[in-house]
């Protein structure tokens, strides 16, 4: 499965940007779908993710509350909705999909992840 990341860019601190990830397959909808993202110096880090079946959802303390994932299983295709954004959420984002991925445990780990993104940049200026 390839995935590709787009929507990302220069927002100032406040705006939103939805970002988009678009997979190759249609398997993809039957995966576990997580948003990671990785500031320069830092590693890469969870943001949100939802389980292969769809039944649980989960957000990063930083992203509670601001962040919304969704999926569109028509277009194959899993968005993260960014809002209220601030300067600390300029990083680059990756999307990541795996077949399996049905506990917050497994949804947290980069190491869970069979297919990831190129990663798209998003710069929150203050």
């Amino acid at each position: 499965v390839q995935l590709v990341e787009s929507g990302g860019g220069l927002v100032q601190a406040g705006g939103s940007l939805r970002l988009s990830c678009a997979a190759s397959e249609r398997t993809f909808n039957g995966y576990a779908v997580g948003w990671f993202r990785q500031a320069p110096g830092t590693e890469r880090e969870f943001v949100a993710g939802i389980t292969w079946s769809g039944s649980g959802t989960y957000y990063s303390d930083s992203a509670k509350g601001r962040f919304t994932l969704s999926r569109d299983k028509a277009k194959n295709t899993a968005y993260l909705q960014m809002n209220s954004l601030k300067p600390e959420d300029t990083a680059v984002y990756y999307c990541a999909a795996d077949p399996l991925g049905a506990s917050l445990t497994q949804l947290i780990s980069i190491h869970e992840y069979e297919y990831w993104g190129q990663g798209t940049q998003v710069t929150v200026s203050s």
